[in-house]
């Protein structure tokens, strides 16, 4: 396989987890095992399109356990031969190799993933601000040479980047550093939302400059938060930002 794979640095690798769930692209080549009507293929392709059972391939680094997720779009680009050439949106964990396979079942002839890459991962895309293996070298080198940190920006994105696709919570500046020391976010520290957050959901914890503080776990929605004044908005999980960062505003104790 080939195409966008994220990379995490230091601390930037807190947050692989929510890169992990968040959807992907591909452009996959699937070989069919027998002739079969291009009509017939389309039309079995338009069936993937819902929420599907996937069981992971023997190959594969989890669990082999029946699971369930969700095809956004296959749009079939061009058939030659025996060869399909499609492109598939789905959620994280789904594996394409087991969803050629399901499809080739589906026609009744058996096919298999001949090609595949991925076009794109969560909020980075192919064609947006990616860089290669080479660039990376050819950079780093730059940098060794200069000591110019502005060099590492043409090949390194800030962490705030991976989590463009997460709901936010926006917080006060005095709420942060007891974020940043465990602390659960509540009612008072809150100063905007975005929408689409439910109960139970990811959702990362920023302040009003645009920074990280942590990611966490909704303990409502974006309706009932509003109407919040008090009590417990999100459990934090994920400490993204070095204690001390802003000023301490809490009292020993209280977390």
């Amino acid at each position: 396989m080939t195409g966008v794979l994220p990379v995490t640095l230091e601390e930037s690798r807190k947050i692989v987890q929510a890169l992990l769930l968040s959807g992907k692209e591909y452009i996959c080549v699937m070989k069919l095992h027998g002739e079969v009507p291009i009509e017939r293929v389309k039309a079995v392709l338009t069936e993937f399109e819902d929420t599907i059972y996937q069981r992971p391939p023997l190959r594969a680094s989890v669990k082999r356990q029946l699971r369930t997720r969700k095809i956004y779009y296959i749009d079939l680009l061009e058939i030659e031969g025996r060869n399909v050439l499609f492109k598939v949106g789905c959620e994280g964990g789904t594996y394409i190799r087991k969803l050629c396979y399901d499809i080739g079942e589906a026609l009744g002839c058996g096919a298999h993933m001949q090609e595949l890459r991925r076009t794109r991962a969560g909020p980075f895309i192919e064609e947006e601000g990616i860089v290669t293996l080479h660039d990376v070298a050819y950079w780093f080198m730059e940098w060794q040479k200069n000591r110019d940190d502005t060099i590492l920006k043409k090949f390194i994105q800030p962490m705030e980047n991976a989590l463009a696709l997460v709901p936010k919570i926006y917080i006060r500046d005095s709420a942060v550093d007891a974020i940043c020391h465990g602390a659960n976010l509540t009612a008072p520290g809150v100063l905007s939302i975005e929408t689409e957050i439910a109960n139970g959901s990811t959702v990362a914890i920023f302040t009003l400059k645009g920074e990280a503080v942590a990611l966490a776990t909704a303990e409502a929605s974006t309706e009932e938060i509003l109407s919040m004044e008090h009590g417990v908005v999100a459990k934090t999980r994920r400490v993204l930002m070095p204690r001390g960062t802003y000023p301490k505003c809490w009292k020993s104790g209280e977390i």
